[in-house]
């Protein structure tokens, strides 16, 4: 990968005749005069396009006819654009014409300043480069997936004596079967209850089932078969998890056959106790295939990829068929141009979802995805089996695309429904508290702690589509000054730490005005950031909401005028008497308290980010006190790792067993030498 400055190049290095000569014969010509048909008015600066294709041709000069990957940066050295090509210098050359181009081309041409080049060896690496810089940087002018939140999978363990069945989300470091993806984890949750009712499989962490020596709850209600204390033999125990897996591979119908086989042995065996714990383990696995919606009768796997287009949204809804199941579907609104066709948008996005996930060996889309056959290529290069991308055109397949598409229709409908009512919200808002302008982006912060334990801060964020929960944050209150409890302190170290950050990462021109009040001047308010695409999420708050009345209030304006921030707004929002909902106080530095009328929208809407907040700051306090609660002491010790940490524990039975040790005893425990010993006796005696 090479960067080329700007001025590495002569201005008269572009040399049409000269480069010309030095392309080989097979090469796709390029020409890179101005194309003549009449120009769009592009409403941009004059020369700006002009001035963008200068640095264009620079680049193109120098550049092999070999397949890779290209960037565009603008002057402040963010990525404009990611592009792949099969022909590095033909694709580059073709944004030098200088006219003929569409709107956003013309814009991203504009804005370039400089370019940096990857060569590939294949065009199918480029392609996979491509989408992995695009999920990374997040270019302006591509297609972006807005929602990349990983997919959950059912886990069935194979790295111990007892398998163990678990909802899993993340990287597949775990040894063992992974089945999925489900589209939401509600649908993993019940099914991974309803194979608990059939399979009995445990679903216990390894070392809870480790140190049981009696049987749990979950084998008095016949959830699990036992096996941590032995109620069942190891080769049973396995068979079940065998059948489990056979099952999640599509091999349903053979499992329930064994099952009626094995029941109706039961019953004319007169052991109807037993007959009757195999009809109910049927019941759970006929439940989990009748509640799956639309399934399939002939397509056992596949992803189905359908897309709609109003007033210039898009919206991708995917289903996921697994062993001729419907495994639930998700709704996807893609950041795209809207001059970009709906083939560009889906072919885009498809390279971008499964950049971190393997493709399955169908995926059926409702439009001709470009380069249908690369994409194939590309995805198939990750697994070991071919995957086929196709827009099907009659039959079964045919049906599902189309399920998908008025799925993806209505989704777009409530979308585009749900943005207007919110932006009539967001006026409505602006104009109750007085400001020039509707807010863009709302933050809304708020503190949870018991008498200042686990005390931590959440920011949550709305803007025009709604609750924007990727930019929601939480603070751990980390200062050891504070008293236990104190609001307005806390509420001071969040906003301190929010508005610090943002400084740094977003600059406007508040450091400046940081070190002129330093200097005993006063600072000019910093201007709002200039947005330079104006469908950007704005990085700075347009209006901060602070959950409580003067004292939070204050606690926040001290917090940000010191870093030199004086031009956001602050409101608080103080409970009502009895803490009744519909009796809030609003709290505007410079003016006086004030109520809404009881019955007002704005009213409720307020409410609404307020109690998002609090749900917000109360689950993320509640999740440390839990983990708090079930801290293990060994943990904190240096040097003691799960290995040792398990032997410690089958050694001596408890963590209090183990602080009660000597060294020597400690030491003749198998798996732990003399350094670890003596640094868990040290870190249990440390005060004696």
């Amino acid at each position: 990968m090479s960067r080329r400055a700007l001025n590495d190049l002569p201005p008269d290095t572009f040399d049409d005749g000269r480069a010309a000569e030095m392309e080989d014969a097979d090469e796709p010509e390029v020409s890179l005069t101005a194309d003549p048909s009449p120009e769009i008015d592009f409403d941009l600066e004059p020369g700006a396009v002009q001035a963008g294709t200068e640095v264009i041709r620079r680049f193109w000069s120098t550049l092999p006819p070999s397949p890779g990957v290209y960037r565009m940066f603008d002057h402040k050295g963010d990525v404009l654009y990611v592009g792949k090509a099969k022909n590095l210098k033909a694709r580059v050359g073709s944004y030098a014409r200088g006219q003929a181009h569409s709107n956003r081309i013309a814009r991203m041409i504009s804005q370039t300043a400089a370019m940096e080049f990857v060569t590939t060896a294949t065009e199918t690496e480029a392609l996979l480069l491509e989408a992995n810089l695009i999920k990374q940087l997040k270019p302006r002018f591509n297609v972006l997936m807005r929602d990349d939140k990983s997919f959950p999978y059912i886990l069935v363990t194979d790295d111990g004596p007892a398998p163990q069945i678990v909802k899993h989300r993340g990287a597949r470091r775990r040894k063992g079967n992974y089945y999925g993806p489900f589209a939401s984890v509600w649908a993993v949750n019940r099914t991974v209850n309803a194979l608990q009712r059939a399979f009995l499989l445990r679903t216990c962490t390894d070392s809870y089932y480790e140190n049981r020596t009696r049987p749990c709850l979950l084998f008095q209600i016949k959830r699990c078969s036992g096996p941590c204390t032995g109620e069942i033999s190891t080769e049973d125990y396995a068979a079940m998890a065998d059948s489990a897996r056979a099952f999640l591979a599509g091999k349903s119908n053979a499992v329930k056959d064994r099952m009626r086989t094995e029941m109706q042995e039961a019953s004319e065996a007169l052991e109807f106790e037993r007959a009757a714990r195999f009809r109910d383990r049927i019941a759970a696995l006929s439940a989990i295939q009748g509640v799956q919606g639309v399934n399939t009768q002939g397509v056992e796997e596949a992803d189905v990829f359908a897309l709609d287009e109003q007033a210039g949204q898009f919206c991708i809804e995917v289903f996921f068929f697994r062993n001729f199941q419907n495994w639930g579907n998700r709704a996807y609104f893609p950041k795209a141009d809207r001059s970009m066709t709906a083939d560009e948008v889906l072919g885009s996005f498809i390279g971008q979802f499964y950049d971190d996930k393997p493709a399955p060996r169908v995926v059926l889309t409702s439009h001709v995805v470009e380069d249908a056959e690369l994409v194939g290529a590309a995805l198939s290069s990750r697994v070991e089996y071919r995957v086929e991308i196709h827009k099907p055109m009659r039959g079964e397949r045919k049906n599902l695309v189309d399920y998908a598409q008025r799925n993806a229709k209505e989704a777009l409908a409530r979308r585009l429904a749900d943005t207007a009512s919110q932006g009539k919200l967001l006026v409505a808002l602006g104009q109750a508290l007085g400001m020039e302008k509707p807010p863009r982006r709302v933050e809304v912060y708020d503190n949870s702690h018991i008498m200042g334990t686990n005390a931590v801060g959440g920011m949550i964020v709305a803007g025009p589509t709604g609750f924007m929960k990727q930019y929601y944050r939480t603070f751990n209150i980390k200062s050891e000054e504070l008293t236990p409890g104190d609001d307005f302190g806390m509420m001071r170290e969040v906003l301190q730490r929010r508005f610090k950050r943002l400084v740094k990462e977003a600059p406007r021109n508040a450091p400046e005005a940081a070190m002129a009040e330093a200097e005993g001047g006063t600072p000019e308010p910093a201007p709002m950031p200039e947005e330079t695409d104006a469908d950007a999420f704005p990085a700075w708050p347009d209006l901060v909401l602070i959950d409580g009345g003067k004292g939070q209030l204050e606690a926040a304006r001290t917090a940000i005028a010191a870093i030199g921030v004086e031009d956001v707004p602050l409101v608080g929002i103080a409970k009502g008497r009895d803490r009744d909902a519909g009796r809030e106080t609003f709290f505007v530095p410079g003016k006086p308290p004030f109520k809404l009328p009881p019955r007002d929208p704005t009213l409720y809407f307020v409410q609404r980010l307020r109690d998002e907040a609090h749900r917000f700051a109360i689950g993320t306090h509640r999740a440390k006190r839990k983990r708090e609660m079930v801290k293990n002491p060994l943990d904190e010790i240096a040097g003691v790792g799960p290995s040792r940490k398990r032997a410690l524990l089958h050694h001596f039975g408890t963590v209090k067993a183990i602080e009660r040790a000597a060294y020597e005893d400690l030491a003749k425990t198998p798996g732990v030498n003399a350094a670890t010993a003596r640094a868990v006796y040290d870190f249990f005696h440390a005060g004696a």
